[in-house]
């Protein structure tokens, strides 16, 4: 017997680990002016390059934002409740063990190209990327989400089904992820290199007119849009004609163009930005971002951070809340667990607080004793680490330069490793770091599992870990909503208790908006959603 799922599909949270998406800020709602009016482009600075065209080998979010405005996923999540509605898939029934899912699509949804949706092209794009094609270095989140496929069949020209080799709770959240949106047969024949080139073709709201990369992206309505998602706020058309992606990695100079009516809307605004944007009329609008938080992966395979006692010192040695206090302001939270405040299923855990005089204590016992320059060592080995990171996020060099004093202060020498995000990634997939700094984001606890899983990404190289292997496993067959917050509240704990993840702060979208902008909204994933941006006065 296999359970069905209807619009809305509220039973389908029981596979998300329910939970309230948060946000904190306002979404635009509040400052609309009138009803919604189409036409007019909107101008919008993104603060670092898209990685690439291709929404499936999408990970930042400045290349999400391109990305999702193309592509339509066969599920959205609602951002409010954090349950999976319709959008390509009309319906869909699943199997109780969780083995294996099958959708009915929407009758009547095409490419920009006019070609039709059918079963047949959504099985090509899970057979691409579950067979290797794209290469899961470029695409490890489309890849983990399809651990474990066995094959897609298409049962009828508009129903498909999905079977995999074990129990996949995760699975139906991932089909609302943008990694998983559906594009064209002649993109699914494409290179992985030739899909990073603007010849995308999906089914979405927009469409791709221009893409240079590392400059700018343009996209254009699709007219007769008509198969939007269960959680848009309106049917039909996208308001907005087009969209104008430039890429202005300057905080001061996005500010500046939104105050200056040069750009609609820019990404992460920082809080010093907030009173210049506010006094031309704009406002900055926020949300947490769901999924693991900033932190630090240690490469436990090398230098101190082999050792189990400083990792756990390094947690109590963090003061997050001084962090948020001096870097990015009242609109950003302190870390409080390896998982976000906004992901379902998430606890905050208790170790994670600021005691350096606990962190010194653990080190002293475990013999790593103060040298002349306060800096501890131990069998003539410094605690000296470096750590990896790119400018993804516009504060993270001044997070990581505030931390680097806090670790001084316990004995800690850390090192800062500022790097292009093509080169981090690089050096993340060849192991090449002590420590590597980032966040990652996803509305589901299964992030775990894709982050710290030994068949996952497992940039700590880490060796089995009973307790937490069994937790990541066992939350991928749980179907029973209080069941899998359970099991995933277990693998937080065990995945700080491993120090395998030192949480600093909670990444919030941070989005400096003119007064122009209206209707920008967040989804489940904290990412904006354009289809219900309009334009007004202009």
């Amino acid at each position: 017997m296999t359970r069905s799922f209807r619009a809305p599909a509220a039973a389908a949270a029981a596979l998300v680990a329910a939970g309230t998406l948060a946000a904190c800020g306002s979404a635009g709602g509040a400052t609309d002016v009138g009803d919604p009016v189409p036409g007019g482009t909107l101008r919008y600075g993104l603060s670092g390059a898209p990685t690439c065209s291709d929404p499936a080998q999408a990970g930042t979010n400045q290349t999400i934002y391109v990305t999702r405005t193309i592509v339509d996923s066969l599920t959205d999540q609602d951002p409010a409740t954090g349950e999976i509605v319709p959008w390509l898939a009309e319906s869909w029934d699943i199997a109780p063990d969780a083995t294996s899912f099958t959708f009915r699509l929407r009758d009547g949804v095409t490419f920009s190209d006019g070609t039709p949706l059918d079963a047949a092209v959504v099985v090509a794009n899970f057979d691409a990327i579950a067979s290797g094609k794209l290469d899961a270095a470029r695409a490890p989140l489309a890849a983990s989400y399809l651990s474990g496929y066995r094959e897609a069949v298409a049962v009828d020209p508009l129903t498909l089904r999905i079977d995999f080799d074990g129990p996949n709770a995760q699975f139906l959240q991932a089909t609302s992820t943008t990694q998983l949106g559906v594009q064209s047969a002649a993109t699914v024949a494409l290179s992985p290199e030739e899909r990073c080139q603007g010849r995308n073709v999906g089914t979405g709201p927009f469409a791709y007119a221009s893409y240079q990369q590392d400059r700018s992206v343009s996209v254009v309505k699709r007219a007769g849009y008509a198969w939007g998602s269960a959680a848009f706020g309106h049917d039909g058309e996208a308001y907005l004609d087009g969209i104008e992606f430039t890429v202005v990695p300057e905080s001061g100079v996005r500010t500046g163009s939104v105050t200056s009516d040069q750009l609609d809307a820019v990404s992460d605004a920082l809080p010093q930005d907030a009173p210049q944007i506010e006094a031309a009329g704009g406002r900055v609008l926020t949300t947490p971002n769901p999924g693991v938080p900033f932190g630090f992966q240690p490469n436990v395979t090398r230098g101190p951070l082999q050792d189990p006692e400083v990792r756990r010192a390094l947690v109590t040695a963090i003061d997050r809340q001084e962090l948020v206090d001096t870097v990015l302001g009242p609109d950003f939270r302190p870390a409080t667990s390896t998982l976000g405040s906004a992901t379902p299923g998430y606890v905050p855990l208790e170790a994670v607080r600021h005691d350096p005089d606990e962190s010194r204590r653990i080190l002293d016992a475990a013999g790593w004793t103060p040298g002349a320059d306060g800096i501890r060592s131990k069998d003539g080995v410094r605690l000296t680490f470096g750590v990896l990171f790119s400018a993804v996020f516009a504060g993270n060099q001044a997070i990581l330069e505030l931390t680097q004093q806090q670790l001084r202060t316990v004995g800690v020498d850390l090192v800062l490793d500022l790097v292009s995000t093509p080169e981090s990634t690089a050096r993340q997939n060849a192991k090449d770091f002590d420590a590597t700094y980032y966040n990652s984001t996803r509305a589901d606890g299964d992030i775990l599992r894709t982050t710290f899983g030994i068949p996952g990404r497992n940039l700590n190289q880490r060796g089995p870990v009973p307790d937490l292997d069994a937790a990541l496993t066992d939350q991928l067959a749980a179907v029973d909503t209080q069941q899998r917050r359970d099991i995933l509240a277990a693998a937080q704990r065990e995945v700080l208790d491993a120090g395998l993840w030192i949480p600093t702060v909670e990444l919030s979208q941070a989005i400096g908006a003119g007064p122009a902008a209206q209707g920008l909204a967040f989804d489940a994933s904290a990412r904006l959603q354009f289809f219900d941006t309009w334009i007004s006065g202009r």
